[in-house]
């Protein structure tokens, strides 16, 4: 016993513990904020959920797509069918499988299929560049990959096994139907996705059943979801946000709406396709929203819809109001990285709020969120700090990549039991007084564009491979407010081809990145504008110059109208029809707006591939002539006085009016 200590009973009383200092009143409150903790009934993984769901309700209908439908007891059959065939293929539990396909029926029969053999779906985008496709596969090295027939020549050489969802249909009925055993747990891989790399690589996320199985279940409880709902599948299967609109339909006995491939960016067909099949939950991303929001008629065509999902960028005030005077359905702000399972915060959004900026919200169910400084304490409520996730959402980490894993996966410096670990985001974020969480921006140079994460470090390590490039800079511009862009900017290699143009610097970065990734322009410079650290001094890299314009003009009434729509949705006062639309500043937003207004006014089918493949006015005309083959081909219009910009003095809407009534 030291001098310090007393027996019992001896009579001697204890040196009063010194009074902690009293904690801020902040501190106080923080507190509560972090307490988020949920009892689910968590299902041990993903595809126990459509199990059950088929066991309940088996003659229910679980997907519908292009007049098709399966029951929940056809869809749990086919998975089970092919897990058979993906077991007697050597995969199992934690094997990664490169799923390469349409958005579809058999997509999500393949990606079921996958989980069901205790394998972990890694999503090949069919729209993504060869180079970038063959470097996911030799990073996942498969056993086994699944595709469609049509898709098969757009794939780089593999050593894989290679299952034709559309083609193994006879060779898959000989399998039972009945449920595998196999043993998947919680903890257990489900899911690789790729997003962009700082280092020049893309990373893959390797995340577990149990991340998004909370997150499903608390979507549940929050939103009070039942089997009422009809859920559109329209997001990429290679973004999250896609997550819950292929699984939480199960959970419920509700019914998934799968959009076709690209009708994500055609905003006619998805206000048809809510109308015609009475979608009541679906998710924009909030520049995608806004361009949604210019359909007409849409409080009626969507009058089915009790709630949106916005997440994947900052929501705007002014769009808030948008939705609200233009629809009668809820609207919810979330937030969240591909590394914590979909999404981690929460804010409904209010008709009639006046703050300015919509916050992120509050945590959702079994996550906390910690906004710490430099040395990994926690700021006061109303200043800003990095955002870090903390709970059962966090991924395993990054396939293959044990340092960055270290770097963005660290110990939790509050935590009350060893081992936890927080998520560092790279996103700054302030406390409101209420609780809530405000976005404010980022703490490194990654962006988004349309609600897409870009690592800019990943584009300038592709540049700078160009043999003319000797560096590169890449850099998200907003010069015309609304209309962010990204320029690259390149340091000429004196020993190399000299500078090139920038259709050579596109082509080169096509056959690298996906096409949401390529700068829309590129300026070569003789140096760098350097800090007095002799750092590049990003703020005073100079706007692009002006793309190189074709002087031809409309030839016939097709090209004239589609130079018309194309002027007005860029803000152009002419267009030539050599003029390329991505030479011109165009980005995947304004294709988006491009298309919807072609397919309104033109009455055509026009995709946003036809616009990826055909970027000129001339290119687009011709294509959609030929695609009319067999019908009434549009004859010029007789000679008529043309304007200083080269356009017929027939009002715009003279020429429609004339176009359609030839059509007839």
């Amino acid at each position: 016993m030291t001098k310090h200590e007393s027996s019992p009973g001896s009579g001697r009383q204890h040196a009063a513990a010194p009074t902690p200092p009293a904690r801020p009143d902040w501190r106080r409150r923080m507190d509560g904020w972090d307490d988020t903790s949920a009892a689910y009934t968590t299902p041990r993984a993903l595809h126990h959920l459509l199990q059950a769901q088929a066991a309940r309700t088996p003659d229910a209908v679980a997907v519908t797509f292009e007049g098709r439908s399966l029951t929940y007891r056809e869809l749990n059959e086919g998975a089970n069918r092919l897990a058979r065939r993906l077991l007697r293929e050597g995969v199992g539990v934690e094997s990664v499988v490169p799923v390469c396909v349409e958005r579809s029926i058999e997509m999500v029969v393949g990606l079921y299929g996958i989980l069901k053999a205790g394998g972990a779906y890694l999503p090949l985008d069919p729209a993504y560049p060869p180079e970038r496709l063959a470097f996911m596969l030799e990073d996942c090295r498969p056993r086994v990959l699944l595709t469609q027939h049509g898709l098969l020549g757009s794939l780089p050489a593999h050593g894989a096994r290679v299952i034709r969802l559309d083609a193994a249909r006879e060779e898959l009925e000989a399998e039972s139907a009945e449920n595998p055993s196999v043993e998947v747990g919680p903890d257990n891989l489900a899911y690789v996705i790729y997003t962009s790399g700082s280092t020049g690589k893309p990373k893959g996320t390797m995340c577990t059943h149990r991340g998004i199985c909370n997150r499903l279940l608390w979507m549940r409880e929050e939103y009070r979801l039942d089997a009422s709902e009809r859920v559109m599948l329209k997001t990429p299967y290679s973004f999250d946000v896609s997550l819950w609109e292929l699984f939480g339909p199960p959970m419920l006995g509700a019914r998934m709406v799968i959009a076709r491939p690209d009708g994500h960016h055609d905003n006619a067909y998805l206000a048809r396709l809510i109308a015609d099949e009475r979608v009541t939950m679906i998710h924009f991303v909030p520049s995608m929203l806004q361009v949604f929001l210019e359909e007409p008629d849409l409080r009626e065509k969507c009058a089915s819809l009790r709630r949106v999902i916005c997440s994947g960028e900052a929501l705007g005030h002014d769009l808030q109001n948008r939705f609200f005077n233009q629809l009668d359905a809820e609207l919810h702000n979330l937030y969240g990285p591909t590394e914590a399972a979909v999404e981690v915060t929460f804010w409904p959004c209010r008709r009639g709020d006046a703050r300015r900026a919509v916050p992120i919200g509050r945590p959702i169910a079994n996550v906390q969120i910690h906004l710490l400084d430099e040395r990994m304490e926690p700021v006061p409520v109303g200043v800003e700090g990095e955002l870090h996730i903390g709970g059962v959402c966090l991924a395993r980490g990054y396939m293959g990549r044990p340092g960055l894993t270290a770097d963005r996966f660290v110990p939790h410096p509050l935590a009350d039991s060893p081992g936890e670990r927080l998520y560092k985001t790279g996103d700054l974020a302030r406390h409101l007084p209420d609780g809530a969480v405000e976005y404010v921006g980022r703490i490194d140079h990654q962006v988004k564009i349309c609600g897409v994460r870009i690592e800019l470090g990943e584009i300038e390590a592709a540049a700078a491979e160009h043999p003319a490039a000797r560096e590169a800079v890449v850099l998200a511009r907003e010069d015309t407010p609304g209309d962010k862009r990204l320029v690259a900017y390149l340091l000429a290699d004196d020993a190399g081809v000299g500078r090139v143009s920038d259709a050579e610097m596109r082509a080169f970065l096509q056959r690298r990145l996906p096409h949401y990734m390529a700068p829309a322009a590129y300026v070569w410079l003789d140096e760098w504008p350097l800090t007095t650290s002799g750092k590049v001094d990003r703020r005073m890299l100079p706007a692009p110059p002006p793309a190189e314009r074709s002087e031809d003009a409309p030839r016939n009434l097709v090209e004239e109208l589609i130079a018309g729509v194309w002027c007005e949705v860029m803000g152009l006062a002419s267009v030539g029809v050599g003029d390329d639309f991505f030479e011109l500043g165009g980005h995947s937003l304004l294709a988006a707006r491009l298309v919807s207004r072609l397919r309104r006014d033109l009455r055509a089918e026009v995709s946003y591939a036809d616009l990826f493949d055909h970027p000129t006015v001339a290119r687009l005309a011709a294509r959609l002539e030929a695609r009319r083959a067999g019908a009434r081909r549009v004859s010029p219009p007789a000679p008529q006085p043309r304007d200083a910009r080269g356009f017929s003095r027939l009002s715009y809407a003279q020429q429609r009016l004339w176009f359609l009534h030839r059509l007839k």
